[in-house]
């Protein structure tokens, strides 16, 4: 009885103690009260994902995002892809066992909570895909249990903290991709001795890769795609003998590539595209694994070793955009499981090998802008999954394979700026899923044949400068006059060349043989004579003109004599207007001052813009090229931008000048007050602009100055409206053109347009959306539709 006795004192004397001091855990009741919290904070549940988030019900069985552990304690809280908005509740920092933060997918603003700090159980944070802003926080290096971390898709701003990598020991995964992040990489990454891959691409940081950083044990991916780092890699890099997935795209960087790593036994993709990097592809050893080589974009020169066919299980290789030489090695054709090759824009010569034929999976292969000869090989027709076969601007000769309607899975089909001759074959009529067929600048003869207009689905269509002859079938008329340019012998709508009794263009009256009289001959050379007046008046006035187009023109080319600095504007600087700075020296901080984040006033598609102050109040916008393999050369660069000069209109900017060098390429223009078509179109709001919103008087009438899909649909380049779905702009517009739906897709809020001109501009816009330069349309091409469009010609 006594020691019963002691035990219930005792018992009760602990109870009235914890009561006292504090020292009760927290109930599921308060949990409850701590999520109900959290929802109190979200403005907007469009697919009604809290719906089940009541008082009444119990919340680690009836809470949907919500799971506990087998205490009874929250443990995890999943809300991906439920598109909530509103801002973080501070109110988590109560839930002591969280160990899992899953947020990705929604529309959360403002910035993580600095009493977050206080989960001390997290070991894994996703809030990618929202819209949180401001700098990243450093208390997350100090959570001891972090184990993952993604920071990606955001508008994270600033550099990324020292502190960050902190207490980083157990950390594995870190991405901090696609923010606003500037500054270097911290060397305090090296802290993370168990990490096994971060993601910082598609940010603005810059300098070089920390030292060292091969030396964590366990790194299998390092993807630093779409920044503006620097310098030497090769040694540093190839060293990495664990790494799997290697992505240093879109940077700056030089020297030799390091190629090195593809001696690593783990290697599958490995991608250093749109760098300056130089010198020779060396012999190589792949490994099993290895799956995706892109070293397109840069200055490598030589042959490609033969080495490469040694690579069995590659699916992609992109050699484009490069110096190399040779021949197409023909062991190519021994790579079966290749999906991809893209070697085009080289100087590589000799024949297409018939033995690419035996690829069967093929899907891609871009040979354009090379030096080929010969023909082109029928065997290509074997391989009947192939959706692009582009060998343009080339020498190929004989003609265009008859067999190629094998591939019945064709969307483009690109044989322009050749030697071709013979008949345009009526069997590619039977090639019904073909998108683009461009047979330009060759020497084809004959009739079009009738059974292209089979060809539903076909947006391009271009035959000009050929040798061709009589009438254009009907049902491919309205692809317009540009697609059939230049064929002498080709005659009908919509060509102005009328067709004769034998169906070849003729004049419309006879020749008759009579002698002219005296006075007709007096009339015809007085005529003459007042023509070459007029045309000598012409001359001189153009001549006029271009002197004061140059005068008006200031150049500044390289760096000056005895600079040595290497921040200094390297490339061509071509001005077009006095009133901007023409002394190197107001240039001489270089392209990366104009670049400040702080400055970024808006963003698309192919590159971000930003504002740029001079002295005397003078403001301009600077747009940063992300080129990707759109332009080939300084040649077409120059080409392009001559074309946009030549534009004037009152709804475009004016064009102010251009800056060139080899690893970046900027726009100079006037710069505007009122935003961009992206914030108008999706209410988005840069510093720097005075745009605040959707414009909510967008008549039709007004963007002809520039017209895209987002202006007809309204909708992004990339949607993801719900969970594990991404709707891509281009495809679904065409999806819905093919079903015959085109109008489901339109702009509610578009105002005043008439349907079938939001049809032809949307066609238009699949046209312009191609990724290859040369099967775009030219500006005076786009120009030439719009204007029949809003004419009502079709």
């Amino acid at each position: 009885m006594r020691r019963l006795y002691q035990f219930r004192l005792s018992h009760a004397l602990l109870c009235f103690l914890s009561c006292f001091i504090g020292i009760a855990t927290v109930s599921p009741a308060t949990e409850k009260e701590i999520l109900l919290q959290f929802k109190g904070n979200i403005t907007s549940d469009p697919k009604s994902s809290l719906n089940s988030w009541v008082l009444s019900a119990d919340h680690c069985q009836d809470f949907s995002g919500v799971f506990c552990n087998s205490a009874g304690f929250v443990e995890r809280i999943l809300l991906w892809n439920t598109s909530l908005g509103g801002v973080l509740s501070p109110a988590l920092s109560g839930l002591k066992y969280l160990r899992i933060l899953t947020l990705f997918g929604n529309r959360f603003s403002g910035n993580i909570p600095q009493d977050y700090a206080n989960i001390k159980t997290l070991w894994k944070i996703n809030v990618s895909s929202n819209a949180l802003s401001g700098s990243i926080p450093e208390f997350i290096g100090d959570l001891p249990s972090i184990r993952f971390l993604d920071l990606s898709k955001n508008g994270f701003s600033g550099e990324i903290p020292s502190a960050l990598f902190k207490y980083c020991y157990k950390t594995k995964y870190v991405s901090l991709s696609s923010n606003k992040l500037s500054g270097s990489i911290p060397v305090s990454i090296l802290n993370c001795r168990n990490l096994a891959g971060f993601d910082f691409s598609f940010n603005n940081l810059s300098g070089g890769i920390p030292s060292g950083v091969c030396g964590i044990p366990m790194l299998e991916y390092l993807i630093l795609r779409s920044n503006v780092l620097s310098g030497s890699v090769q040694e540093e890099i190839s060293a990495c003998q664990s790494l799997k997935v290697l992505d240093l795209a879109s940077n700056l960087f030089t020297g030799l590539a390091p190629f090195g790593v593809l001696g690593s036994k783990n290697i599958s993709l490995f991608n250093v595209s749109y760098n300056g990097f130089h010198g020779e592809i060396p012999e190589i050893t792949c490994s099993e694994s290895m799956e995706f080589f892109d070293a397109s974009g840069n200055n490598l020169d030589g042959e490609i070793p033969l080495s490469i066919t040694n690579c069995r299980s590659l699916k992609v290789l992109d050699l484009g955009f490069n110096r190399l030489n040779g021949s197409i090695p023909v062991g190519i054709g021994n790579m079966e499981n290749l999906y991809v090759v893209r070697l085009g824009n080289n100087s590589i010569g000799g024949t297409i090998p018939k033995e690419l034929g035996s690829i069967e999976l093929l899907l891609i292969l871009d040979l354009h802008n090379l030096h080929l000869v010969g023909h082109i090989p029928d065997d290509i027709s074997n391989c009947r999954f192939l959706r692009e076969l582009d060998v343009s601007g080339n020498a190929l000769e004989g003609e265009v394979p008859d067999t190629l309607y094998n591939i019945t899975s064709l969307e483009v089909l690109d044989l322009h700026q050749n030697r071709l001759n013979g008949s345009i074959p009526l069997s590619l009529g039977n090639i019904l899923k073909i998108q683009f067929l461009d047979l330009s600048n060759n020497s084809l003869s004959g009739p079009i044949p009738p059974s292209l207009g089979n060809l539903t689905n076909l947006t391009h269509l271009n035959v000009s400068y050929n040798k061709l002859s009589g009438t254009i079938p009907p049902s491919i008329q309205h692809f317009g006059p540009y697609a059939f340019f230049n064929n002498p012998l080709l005659c009908g709508a919509p060509l102005d060349t009328p067709c004769s009794t034998n169906g070849n263009g003729t004049s419309s009256t006879r020749r008759k043989t009579k002698e002219l009289s005296n006075s007709v001959i007096v009339a015809i050379v007085a005529a003459a004579v007042i023509f070459a007046g007029v045309c000598v008046v012409y001359i001189m006035n153009i001549r006029a003109s271009r002197r004061k187009k140059v005068d008006e023109t200031m150049v500044v080319e390289s760096t000056p004599l005895g600079s040595t600095e290497s921040n200094v504007i390297i490339g061509k600087l071509v001005l077009f207007s006095k009133s901007l700075p023409s002394k190197y020296e107001d240039w001489e901080a270089g392209t990366k001052a104009l670049l400040d984040k702080e400055c970024l006033i808006g963003g698309g598609s192919i590159g971000s813009v930003y504002r740029t102050n001079f002295e005397g109040g003078i403001s301009i916008a600077v747009k940063k090229l992300e080129t990707l393999g759109r332009i080939r050369s300084q040649d077409e660069f120059e080409q392009e931008i001559g074309r946009l000069g030549n534009l004037q209109h009152p709804n475009l900017v004016a064009f102010q000048g251009y800056y060139w060098s080899s690893t970046m390429q900027l726009v100079l223009s006037e710069f505007v007050t009122n935003g961009n078509l992206y914030d108008n179109l999706h209410g988005l709001n840069y510093e720097g602009t005075s745009s605040g919103g959707s414009n909510n008087a967008l008549f039709w009438s007004r963007s002809f100055g520039v017209i895209l899909l987002e202006l007809v649909t309204g909708r992004k380049p990339v949607e993801s409206p719900r969970a594990n779905e991404v709707v891509i702009l281009c495809e679904y517009v065409r999806e819905l053109l093919e079903s015959g739906s085109a109008s489901d897709c339109f702009d509610r809020s578009l105002r005043g347009f008439a349907e079938n001109e939001l049809i032809q501009v949307m066609k238009l816009g699949l046209i312009c959306t191609s990724e290859v330069p040369s099967r775009r349309p030219s500006m005076a091409e786009v120009v030439q539709v719009l204007e029949s469009i809003r004419n009502g010609l079709g």
